[in-house]
């Protein structure tokens, strides 16, 4: 064998290659990772989660460092779930939760107009299970499982590395989302 087990697990080849890590939990996430990939990136910050809500809560001044973000030319979105939608309804009766999904929704849309950030921002309720953030070559990923809420999601940590790869392919999926997402 040229290559020992070992050395190919280290060195990834397959369709793996992007993918730097699978955590849990969303909580389970580097309390600054998501802080980080925000503060890096420059040309597309896509937030395709239903509330996103949390931003506003674990990072730091992310109100007026995605306002510099957008003055500086960079494409930043916020794709939302739609607060009066059936399927957020019905999600909102599973939570079962005094802080509800539209609420949070709610909560956002309040956040980025404090900022007067020029984010552009689209409803939809086609990504109540699945959640995906853009930070130029990274990605955060988080598929919700059962009754759970989405700090609950197991959420993997994705770098661009081949075309056609999974980065791609859920890139391709906000922007399908994004599409046919309304405005609000």
């Amino acid at each position: 064998m040229l290559w020992p087990e070992a050395v190919r697990r280290s060195v990834k080849l397959g369709a793996d290659r992007e993918m730097i890590a699978v955590y849990p939990r969303r909580l389970d996430l580097p309390r600054s990772l998501f802080g980080d990939l925000i503060g890096s990136a420059t040309r597309r910050l896509w937030f395709g989660g239903y509330t996103s809500y949390f931003v506003w809560l674990d990072v730091e001044g992310a109100g007026q460092v995605l306002a510099n973000k957008t003055t500086s030319g960079a494409d930043v979105r916020f794709l939302l779930g739609d607060p009066e939608s059936v399927v957020t309804r019905h999600r909102e009766e599973i939570e079962a939760t005094p802080l509800t999904i539209s609420t949070r929704i709610a909560m956002t849309r309040a956040e980025l107009t404090k900022h007067e950030m020029g984010a552009a921002v689209r409803l939809s309720d086609r990504h109540i299970a699945m959640s995906v953030w853009v930070f130029d070559d990274d990605m955060l990923v988080s598929a919700h499982i059962g009754d759970g809420l989405g700090q609950d999601s197991v959420t993997m940590h994705l770098r661009r590395r081949q075309t056609g790869g999974a980065f791609d392919r859920y890139a391709d999926h906000f922007e399908q989302l994004w599409t046919v997402a309304h405005a609000e």
